[in-house]
């Protein structure tokens, strides 16, 4: 719903400071039936992808068609909308995608070797299902006619991008002030919170240290490793980790891998085996225990709990 709402109401407030209606547009589902969104919010809509096609083939054409779509993308599968999208970008029109839209594209055809983003949630699991698409974790990304952002406020951002091209940099502002933002974020700003903001942490040393490991999942670095790259010793290290996190690196080092394979497990269908090597482990035993126990279920029923999930 954010980034639903922020990427329309930008529209609405150019046509009102520019004192006519320089945007039109209209919502379509694929049935043409009401959205529920994920807060629970229904969404009308103005007709099914059926009268959109129809539409199309007329006076009617829009400029962009922009794909919307949250949670449990991966489960979404249509070829009508995945054909009805190839047709309309090889007729020259724009398309974007918003949140985890990138992965409906992405399903399409539409995003082999186009840069895209997505949420960073979603990151990791998209990247394996979708290795031609280079995927980054920025804000949003624009790549020829593929509009593609990360969701939430960023969609204001690429919706302002858009204005700003078709206008100037004096309107843009004065969105900006209605909505009640003090500046239009660069396309590569980081989508999540620097490591410092989001960890609490404020040893400099420590944070250099995660940044290697967040960089280093699929082939773990070995302490010593690390070590040499931060110029401190092991026991350095050890002690520092201590009070900082908690717990040891290796422990923390561990947790973030088993991280990264749970977002994939959830977002995608890889075998259990390959989400143990692309997360760095050299066994699917070994992974197993280890998903056991931080999370108290094993890697199989993480799974088949969220298959149950989407089908409730």
């Amino acid at each position: 719903m954010v980034a639903f709402a922020t990427a329309l109401d930008p529209l609405r407030i150019a046509n009102r400071m520019l004192g006519y209606e320089a945007y039109k547009w209209r919502l379509a589902s694929h049935d043409g039936k009401p959205v529920h969104a994920s807060n629970g919010v229904i969404c009308a809509v103005d007709g099914s992808l059926d009268e959109e096609r129809r539409k199309m083939a007329g006076p009617e054409r829009p400029s962009m068609v922009i794909v919307c779509s949250g949670v449990n993308v991966e489960a979404y599968s249509s070829k009508t909308a995945f054909a009805w999208l190839r047709e309309e970008y090889n007729r020259g029109v724009a398309i974007g995608g918003l949140c985890t839209g990138a992965y409906v594209l992405a399903s399409a055809g539409l995003l082999s070797n186009k840069r895209c983003a997505i949420h960073w949630e979603n990151l990791p699991g998209f990247a394996e299902a979708f290795p031609k698409a280079n995927v980054f974790a920025d804000l949003f990304e624009v790549d020829q006619n593929i509009y593609t952002c990360a969701g939430g406020t960023a969609a204001l951002d690429m919706m302002l991008k858009l204005i700003g091209d078709d206008f100037d940099d004096g309107l843009v502002n004065r969105i900006c002030e209605q909505v009640l933002t003090d500046r239009v974020r660069n396309p590569t700003d980081r989508q999540r919170l620097p490591l410092r903001a989001r960890l609490g942490v404020q040893n400099s040393k420590v944070l250099t240290i995660i940044e290697l490991m967040e960089a280093n999942l699929a082939e773990p670095l070995s302490l010593i490793e690390i070590a040499d790259d931060v110029d401190l010793s092991r026991r350095q290290i050890e002690r520092l980790f201590r009070q900082e996190m908690g717990r040891s690196p290796a422990r923390y080092y561990l947790e973030i891998r088993l991280d990264r394979a749970r977002h994939l497990l959830i977002q995608s269908s890889m075998p259990v085996v390959e989400v143990a090597v692309a997360c760095g482990f050299v066994s699917a035993s070994h992974f197993s225990k280890c998903y056991r126990e931080l999370y108290q279920r094993s890697p199989q029923q993480e799974r088949s709990d969220r298959k149950q999930l989407i089908a409730a």
